[in-house]
């Protein structure tokens, strides 16, 4: 097994389109329909990293920062931001596009954990990450942090 990938290896970009039936009344997209384009992405780029399938074992936070509405296109980016033994944390950001106006804002961050899933469906190590720009060494580096927050919130449900 790999002791190792850079970050860079497992970025995953999705495109999709803002249709009718994906919005509420508001002609806003569903915050659910995000969710399902942001679990998705963070499957691929996890799958991409440990080159194993994965499972969803929490989404760890998500903030909806401005809507996306009919016609508008959805840029999802995506990459394992770090690694435990057999867990990846994926950071997932969505941008909503006008390509009628230009206008570009960001619509979403979100981080989950997703869990490598060995022959024997038992999770199983994962390769560590390794960040190479200035971007990637402060999601690396506050990682940690979000780590603790997740490990005192699980333990406050038991």
């Amino acid at each position: 097994m790999v002791e190792s990938r850079k970050m860079s290896e497992s970025r995953t970009i999705q495109t999709k389109l803002v249709l009718p039936p994906d919005t509420n009344h508001l002609d806003t997209i569903f915050g659910g329909q995000v969710l399902a384009f942001i679990d998705e992405i963070a499957a691929i780029t996890a799958m991409k990293h440990a080159q194993m399938p994965v499972v969803t074992a929490s989404i760890d936070s998500v903030d909806f920062l401005s809507s996306a509405v009919v016609g508008d296109v959805l840029e999802l980016e995506a990459n394992v931001s770090s690694t435990g033994r057999t867990s990846m944390e994926v950071y997932v950001m969505v941008h909503s596009s006008n390509l009628l106006t230009n206008e570009t804002k960001l619509t979403t961050e979100s981080f989950l954990t997703m869990v490598a899933i060995g022959p024997d469906n038992r999770p199983t190590p994962v390769p560590s990450v390794v960040p190479e720009s200035e971007g990637e060494k402060r999601i690396f580096e506050s990682a940690p942090a979000r780590r603790l927050h997740r490990k005192q919130r699980l333990e406050m449900k038991h």
